[in-house]
């Protein structure tokens, strides 16, 4: 039998969970405003404001309603990520502010970056995510191809960024990114799974990603997880924001076509058709962008 959701009302922001859960700790931090609740991570998060300066809140402890594991794994997921946002820290990567534990789980937080998530997908499910006025995927996608280049450009220096620091990235996609549609602004917002190289896929199908983003090798256990995965990764985003998604054809695609064969080559089924880095990725993206 389904248990009952537990109501919780902090501030003037109301959501539910599994479990009744302590939040007083919240209140030195500040008025919370709003709350991101329909996480499977485990994670929960909170928009939090204290003398005109708001915050972004997220913790592991509890037990969210679309979450079905262990809190205890939520939180060592966490305090795994944190030191990833100091040793990456960039200008493109939302910033880490604090840490820290609680009587019942672990909180980090972030500067607050007024961004929308292009996979809102506590808003929209799939197909209106696509389509639906309000959704940030659909308004992204009717912003001019500039400004859209723009963004990926944000996404790719970060990411060869990464790969210069000896890591690889892991679960990246459309649901990372936030994008500011009032100052054109793109940042990254989720680098919890990423890894140090040389990595590999040690949960076979179910290794962390979205389907409509993740190389081949992600599917396999096993597999290498490294940089051609991650050039497949930033080529697979491209195909997202400015073409068919996980339809690679040219009819689909916005932009020209020396930019297109530099995406299909990234999405390459053969790993050792693809660049063999995000740094070489980037160079050939950037000879034939203009």
């Amino acid at each position: 039998m389904n248990q009952q959701p537990i109501k919780f009302k902090i501030d003037n922001v109301s959501f539910e969970l599994q479990d009744q859960h302590d939040f007083t700790w919240l209140q030195s931090i500040g008025t919370v405003f709003c709350v991101f609740d329909q996480q499977d991570s485990g994670n929960i998060s909170f928009g939090i404001e204290k003398n005109g300066k708001k915050l972004f809140v997220k913790y592991a402890g509890c037990r969210p309603m679309e979450f079905s594991g262990n809190p205890r794994d939520a939180i060592s997921r966490l305090k795994v990520a944190v030191p990833l946002y100091k040793t990456l820290e960039h200008p493109n990567l939302i910033r880490l502010i604090d840490h820290f534990e609680t009587k019942d789980g672990y909180a980090a937080i972030f500067k607050w970056f007024n961004g929308e998530c292009l996979h809102s997908h506590w808003l929209f499910d799939v197909q209106p995510k696509h389509s639906h006025p309000e959704s940030p995927f659909y308004r992204f996608k009717q912003l001019t191809i500039e400004k859209r280049l723009q963004s990926l450009d944000t996404i790719y220096e970060f990411h060869r960024y990464v790969e210069s620091k000896g890591y690889v990235a892991v679960d990246f996609y459309d649901g990372s990114i936030l994008y500011d549609f009032s100052k054109n602004l793109t940042r990254i917002c989720d680098i919890d799974f990423y890894r140090s190289a040389p990595t590999v896929n040690d949960m076979g199908e179910n290794f962390w990603g979205a389907r409509r983003s993740k190389s081949p090798e992600e599917f396999i256990l096993g597999a290498p997880i490294d940089a051609r995965t991650n050039v497949f990764t930033m080529g697979a985003i491209a195909f997202g924001l400015l073409g068919g998604e996980m339809d690679h054809s040219f009819s689909k695609w916005e932009v020209n076509r020396s930019l297109y064969e530099v995406a299909l080559r990234a999405v390459s089924k053969d790993r050792e058709q693809r660049y063999k880095t995000i740094y070489e990725f980037k160079n050939a993206w950037d000879s034939v962008k203009n």
